[in-house]
């Protein structure tokens, strides 16, 4: 008879919540090389060299954020290292980033063979999480380079933000190919859009193994309408704060382009679409009309916490200021039914740290059309969906899903999303009644101010661990940055 092996780890109860599972079990869970390696109840302790006592606690798989932009407002290597604190005092345990040549980021043009190695460069030792790239087609060169950027560095999701042809990151600009350091000669339009779609089908002919991991994203809102409507409300005295930029940057305009997009998607046969952030009744609307008018075409739909939690009368007015804005309550309570009518795939911060001397003007800091888009929130993801979800009827399971399975399987991370065999042993556990006041200046984030401020949240993270590393333990960031970068798509191995 063989001898029972000495685990790494052993976690012990732990009330599991699983994505696919509705009830909710007490359990310990052995981890060995990183990986769940046994999940029952009652496992010996004299079986692992260390013991962590769970306490009960909800035991929720780490939670995959699929949409932040570390290195957006600050250098990189710097906001790797505070911001994936804040992710890992959240509960997030993969943290995958938008990233492109241009202005912001690395403040550079050229070729991703040049560009995305000094990415890769600045990334690593910084992240306190598992981390991954997608990636934006910026220049018509960049198109060709999308099979290298698959084959070489595990890159399986591409975005297109619709609006920067004709319109600023901030607002008003004539700007544009200054912005995104392309020739004056190209057009960042609806052509160059199509023509990433047909890279991108062309990639997923090349390797359909890992044609369900290979996807496009979208910031769907049309530049022509944001220009014009930018004029009016300007000049409207009546409206000011996010009431005015919400008009500003109006609901038809989300839902125009996503029409575009899909009907792109179509006339490509670019078959993995990721509508992202969507923010109103209007853009939902479009988003599930084009699933029904083109059913080839997998879409997954996206909302960020920031757009289920606050509305256009939030009081951190400059704060709040993100694209597509920050909508009415009407638009809110539209996206929550969303949610619960499982038309929402995945939740997401879309954190994008900016410091307050950054984020306001000096000489007018109350002035919404001269701040900066865009805030960090990826360490109140977690909370923030248990706390209002719980409110409203939420089981857990669907939270493990929006939170953790979805993204997974749809970007690749095929070892995360799960608490089974085999998987990476990423955990988060949450006390579901210890209630807390959000305050920035708890927060590890190097922002200094958070929109959220002062909402009450339920369900508080206690403890993160990453691949069977405490990497949080009750308001601690523990040890140093051990993330790693992940390659996609990844594969399960389960040892037998």
């Amino acid at each position: 008879m063989s001898e029972t092996p000495v685990l790494d780890q052993i976690i012990k109860n732990v009330r599991v919540v699983r994505p696919h599972q509705d009830a909710i079990e007490l359990l310990d869970l052995g981890i060995q090389d990183g990986k769940f390696a046994q999940i029952a109840p009652n496992i010996s302790p004299d079986t692992g060299k260390k013991v962590f006592d769970g306490k009960n606690l909800l035991g929720f798989p780490g939670v995959v954020d699929a949409h932040m932009h570390v290195g957006i407002y600050q250098p990189l290597n710097k906001d790797a290292v505070t911001e994936t604190k804040a992710a890992a005092m959240g509960g997030v345990t993969t943290s995958l980033n938008y990233i492109r040549t241009g202005q912001y980021y690395l403040n550079k043009g050229g070729s991703y063979c040049d560009f995305f190695p000094e990415v890769l460069a600045l990334s690593a030792g910084n992240f306190f999480v598992d981390y991954s790239y997608h990636i934006a087609p910026i220049a018509s060169q960049h198109i060709d380079e999308i099979p290298l950027l698959f084959e070489e560095y595990g890159v399986s999701s591409f975005k297109i933000f619709m609006f920067y042809g004709g319109y600023g990151l901030h607002g008003l600009s004539d700007q544009q190919n200054l912005f995104l350091m392309i020739n004056k000669e190209e057009r960042y339009d609806f052509a160059h859009f199509e023509f990433i779609m047909r890279g991108l089908t062309r990639l997923m002919a090349e390797h359909p193994e890992a044609r369900d991991t290979i996807s496009l994203s979208l910031h769907c809102e049309v530049a022509e309408i944001l220009n014009a409507y930018t004029k009016i409300v300007e000049n409207d005295s009546s409206l000011s704060g996010l009431h005015a930029y919400s008009a500003a940057r109006p609901p038809h305009s989300e839902g125009l382009a996503i029409c575009i997009a899909s009907y792109l998607a179509n006339e490509t046969n670019c078959a993995n679409i990721n509508l992202l952030h969507l923010s109103s009744r209007k853009a939902m609307e479009a988003a599930l009309t084009m699933q029904t008018a083109f059913p080839h075409i997998n879409f997954r739909r996206e909302v960020t916490v920031g757009h289920l939690l606050l509305d256009v009368d939030t009081p951190n007015t400059i704060w709040a200021k993100v694209n597509p804005p920050i909508r009415p309550r009407a638009d809110v309570e539209y996206l929550w039914q969303a949610v619960f009518n499982h038309q929402v795939d995945w939740i997401v911060s879309d954190h994008a740290c900016c410091s307050a001397e950054q984020k306001r003007s000096a000489k007018d800091p109350n002035n919404i059309w001269l701040a900066k888009s865009g805030f960090g929130g990826t360490e109140y993801l977690l909370s923030g969906v248990f706390s209002e979800g719980s409110k409203r009827g939420m089981s857990y399971n669907h939270i493990a899903k929006l939170l953790s399975w979805n993204p997974s399987r749809r970007f690749g991370l095929l070892e995360k999303g799960d608490i089974a065999i085999g998987y990476d042993a990423d955990l988060v556990l949450v006390d579901p009644n210890e209630s807390f006041v959000v305050c920035a200046a708890e927060s590890e984030s190097h922002q200094g101010y958070t929109p959220f401020e002062g909402m009450e949240l339920t369900g508080r993270v206690k403890s993160t661990f990453l691949r069977g590393n405490l990497i949080y333990n009750n308001g601690e960031v523990l040890g140093s940055p051990i993330g790693r970068y992940l390659k996609r798509p990844s594969r399960i191995r389960i040892s037998t």
